[in-house]
């Protein structure tokens, strides 16, 4: 079984970055597509970004695509989502998941899922 633990959020003014870690446990990491997920204030869980299991691949929301970068580093059982140019609408809570089908937008596809790290952007 993988477990999953996000760090990294915090509160940030328009236009920062943050990086979000997410820790993974378990031997078989590196065969699981990763993916990270939001969840505004009220609101549903939307997709953000995924990579592959050799990190060959990678694929972003429209919303953060060209100011999120996804990355992994498999000898670590790490996978990152680096956040530039933020802006308020992206405040959420960030959670990390991992997938057996590769990369995917689709949430049921995520077996396992961490508990979340808070994102709040000031204007």
């Amino acid at each position: 079984q993988v477990q999953l633990v996000e760090s990294g959020g915090g509160l940030v003014q328009a236009g920062g970055s943050l990086r979000l870690s997410c820790a993974a446990s378990g031997r078989t990491f590196s065969i699981y597509g990763m993916g990270w997920f939001r969840q505004p204030p009220g609101k549903k869980r939307e997709f953000v970004a995924a990579i592959s299991a050799s990190a060959g691949s990678t694929y972003y929301a429209d919303s953060v695509r060209g100011r999120f970068t996804i990355s992994r580093d498999n000898a670590q059982n790490t996978v990152y989502l680096q956040m530039n140019s933020l802006k308020p609408e992206d405040s959420a809570v960030y959670y990390c998941a991992s997938s057996p089908r590769g990369v995917t937008v689709i949430m049921d596809e995520y077996h396992y899922w961490g508990q979340g790290t808070q994102v709040t952007v000031s204007s």
